[in-house]
């Protein structure tokens, strides 16, 4: 069991590896993990029955705010949330125990991109009934995911693949490619269901997609047939039953029609 001590020790060195202009990765993988057991054993938690000093709250919320941003550094959204889970307290529970971080509404709007990403439109409705108004209005940190999700909502596309280039931090672009590759999904999964077939510049256009290779090798991904016409060819998949009886439809229609005159 690590003391206060030690604990301040692994702290520093990760700190340290951290700020380095390029840091060891790796490293600062294990000191996380090593800081993680650390500070269960310690009153560093707010889960704790016993409450600890603002010392140790600003070096608990520092290493999580380190952990959140290595999680994105290695692409790792479950380690991301994780992190991101212990690290909220520190935002909202003991926010009156400690000065702000500077990094504050920089990661709870990556979190809400997180959430955006990953569609769980839920949880991001709640986690933004917890920032104060002005802060949604005026925050761009915040106001960026906000956007997003309006654009989504509104079904334009084109802004949030535009947006891609015009994040307000680096660590946002992990989770922008991830919302852009379930956007792209979407469209194709729409596509297949729309065409029979699709040329390849108009299948380019419509997944947003710059590059001819590009859209080919996600073609290939999704299994479209590529023919000599320089067409995507979409396999039907229907089954008889799923077919929609048109003329027995029309059929029912003029007898309903017919009742109602009636009644009339």
């Amino acid at each position: 069991m690590a003391s206060l001590k030690e604990t301040v020790a692994m702290y520093q060195s990760l700190n340290k590896e951290w700020k380095k202009k390029s840091p060891d990765l790796a490293k600062c993988g294990d000191i996380l993990s090593k800081l993680k057991l650390a500070l269960l054993n310690l009153s560093f938690l707010p889960t704790s029955s016993s409450q600890p000093s603002q010392k140790e709250l600003l070096i608990a919320r520092e290493v999580l705010e380190i952990g959140v941003k290595w999680s994105v550094s290695v692409r790792d959204v479950q380690s991301f949330e994780r992190y991101m889970a212990q690290l909220k307290p520190y935002y909202f529970d003991f926010r009156e125990s400690m000065p702000d971080s500077p990094y504050r509404y920089e990661l709870l709007g990556l979190n809400l991109l997180r959430l955006l990403a990953q569609n769980r439109l839920a949880e991001f409705h709640t986690e933004l009934e917890l920032l104060p108004a002005k802060d949604i209005q005026s925050n761009i940190y915040i106001k960026h995911p906000v956007s997003m999700e309006q654009y989504l909502m509104e079904g334009s596309y084109n802004k949030v693949f535009l947006a891609k280039g015009n994040v307000p931090a680096d660590s946002y672009r992990v989770f922008m490619d991830i919302l852009l590759e379930t956007i792209q999904r979407e469209i194709a999964a729409c596509v297949e269901k729309a065409y029979t077939k699709i040329s390849v510049q108009e299948g380019a256009r419509l997944l947003f997609i710059t590059s001819l290779p590009d859209v080919k090798t996600f073609a290939k991904e999704r299994g479209w047939e590529l023919g000599s016409d320089n067409y995507f060819h979409f396999k039907e998949d229907k089954k008889a039953d799923d077919v929609i009886p048109s003329y027995e439809l029309a059929l029912q229609a003029i007898d309903y029609a017919k009742e109602l005159e009636m009644i009339v």
